[in-house]
């Protein structure tokens, strides 16, 4: 997972949602909450490199978690001095995901 991945995967996600589930139901937001929850817990510990993510940042041959969630092994962000205008643009990145979710999700439903 990361900024560059994420949001078009959380709207194919949610058009997948949209297709096989098309009413509105309790189940159909329960999938989707869990949907928006695994990712944020998943990219935030990455964010934050917390230890249980080593083995996903390494597959994806980053430096760490954050170099993932920054760079996706295409840009050039100093990931290591990452300051307080980066962790901004990053929890406003991260407060998205849902938005994503929803509009896959809407997306799948009008074509269903």
């Amino acid at each position: 997972m990361s900024f560059l991945i994420d949001p078009p995967w959380l709207y194919a996600t949610g058009r997948a949602y949209g297709r096989a589930m098309p009413e509105r139901t309790a189940t159909a937001s329960a999938v989707q909450a869990a949907t928006a929850t695994a990712f944020l817990a998943t990219s935030i510990s990455l964010y934050f490199n917390r230890p249980w993510t080593r083995p996903i940042w390494r597959l994806c041959r980053a430096q760490s978690g954050r170099d993932w969630m920054l760079n996706s092994g295409v840009f050039r962000f100093d990931h290591k001095r990452a300051g307080w205008r980066t962790h901004l643009v990053a929890a406003l990145i991260f407060a998205t995901y849902p938005w994503w979710l929803l509009l896959g999700e809407r997306a799948g439903r009008r074509r269903g």
